[in-house]
């Protein structure tokens, strides 16, 4: 997962940019970064940590021009180090190209290699890059066919923000799997991975990017072109579970309604005697709510949560995760001493997190504790930009329910059916990818794309 914006057509390109990315910032806490361009002129600031700390005044100045792309990022491709920082930007014959790239490519080991032995030089481990050197090699008439020709070539998710030239470019793959949406403000173009972005700066939701479109947006106007692939979608699911933003519509529908319907539908089929109910701050907030009305319990806020701590799930490695988990979450004791609780969580992914949040409840004095989960136990990695490369960091690959119960310290566990997830959304059930929860890979790939980008955390 990563968050992209782009803006054309404004004075204060930049700006905007950095406010679309703050509300973005939840998409990626590693680094942030602006490209600008105007007056034949390409600009850039980027920096690790998140993005109040990578940009001031001073550098935001510095940004001139009336185009910019911007980037936060979490590594899925590609270590977190600096120069993996996005947007890539490189200077070639053809001009500027700069790239901010949302999603994991799963063709990019064979395309790597294949450029390498005919003489490319590659200067990250970013699978982005490769978009950057194949726009370099396609020639066409003009670059919308260089472009066409290059992404192509791609297999896997992306939804990509280029600058070519000055050229603002937003592309989705076929499949439509990572989000990416078209705005307007005050006569300029605004891209962005979430509707949230465009809110902060009042701009205008046009529409979403379409499944395998690419628009071109230059001073001569806005061009939509498309990839000649057709396939059916295959949204990602978890943004609706987890990733995206509550205020935010993704793939045209709220997410806020969508985890409240998530949480009835969880209270239908597995309800608890209990007191209370209760979220995990703040992605479990609103299954917990839908949980809460549908079972007639009261909804507490059994945990408080310091929002000066970044999301655990995202974070590099699982040292950093289990050090925020202890100072991310607070209990008050007043409300669960001697009470039986229902805690709703959005997902388990590794189960670690949980185990110490519910240590932390007993340890507050909860009588008995329930979990129930608004989506099925996810079985199988991701390979299209969420963080789940291994199935031996999955607990419910290798354990039953009841083993996971045990290890997090439980006196029950229930996950939302399958059929409930899908039957929850807002758009049918073809239109999605669930293969974290069902194996049903959308895109396929060979055994040595899941050995060589799973292996290591990159």
């Amino acid at each position: 997962m990563c968050g992209i914006f782009g803006v054309y057509g404004h004075k204060d390109a930049a700006s905007l940019t950095y406010f679309g990315l703050y509300a973005l910032q939840h998409r990626g806490e590693e680094s942030a970064g602006i490209v600008t361009y105007g007056k034949k002129r390409i600009r850039q600031h980027q920096s690790m940590g998140l993005v109040n700390d990578v940009f001031d005044e001073k550098a935001l100045r510095s940004l001139k021009g009336d185009a910019a792309l911007g980037h936060v990022r979490y590594s899925t491709t590609g270590s977190s180090i600096a120069k993996n920082i996005q947007p890539f930007l490189v200077r070639h014959k053809k001009g500027h190209i700069a790239i901010a790239h949302n999603g994991n490519l799963t063709n990019a080991a064979h395309l790597r290699h294949g450029m390498e032995e005919t003489g490319s030089i590659f200067q990250t481990t970013m699978d982005s890059e490769i978009i950057i050197h194949l726009l370099a090699k396609f020639r066409g008439k003009d670059y919308k066919e260089s472009l066409l020709k290059a992404l192509s070539q791609l297999e896997g998710a992306f939804s990509v923000v280029m600058l070519l030239n000055g050229t603002l470019i937003g592309a989705r793959d076929s499949f439509g799997i990572r989000p990416l949406c078209l705005g307007k403000l005050d006569g300029a173009y605004v891209l962005a991975s979430e509707t949230c972005a465009l809110d902060l700066i009042h701009a205008k939701y046009i529409r979403d990017i379409k499944p395998g479109e690419v628009v071109c947006i230059d001073k001569t106007g806005f061009k939509s072109i498309h990839l000649k692939s057709k396939t059916r979608p295959a949204h990602c699911i978890f943004e609706f579970i987890y990733f995206s933003r509550p205020d935010s519509d993704i793939y045209t529908k709220n997410v806020y309604l969508t985890r409240k319907r998530l949480g009835i539908q969880l209270a239908k089929e597995s309800p608890v005697k209990a007191d209370i109910v209760m979220p995990i701050p703040d992605s479990g907030n609103y299954a917990a709510l839908g949980f809460a009305e549908e079972s007639g319990l009261p909804f507490e806020a059994g945990m408080i949560r310091n929002h000066y701590v970044g999301r655990t799930f995202i974070q590099p490695t699982q040292h950093i995760r289990d050090f925020n988990v202890r100072i991310k979450l607070n209990p008050i004791k007043n409300v669960l001493k001697g009470k039986r609780v229902i805690i709703v969580e959005d997902s388990i992914v590794r189960g670690t997190t949980s185990k110490s949040r519910v240590k932390t409840l007993r340890e507050a004095g909860a009588k008995e504790i329930h979990m129930r989960v608004s989506c099925p136990p996810i079985i199988s990695p991701c390979y299209y930009g969420i963080d789940f490369p291994t199935e031996k960091e999955l607990i419910a690959s290798s354990r039953s329910v009841k083993q996971t119960r045990d290890f997090i310290g439980l006196d029950s566990l229930k996950y939302l059916s399958l059929d409930g997830m899908l039957n929850s959304m807002p758009l049918s059930k073809d239109k999605f990818c669930a293969a974290c929860f069902n194996r049903n890979y959308p895109i396929k790939f060979s055994k040595r794309f899941k050995k060589s980008v799973f292996e290591k955390r990159r």
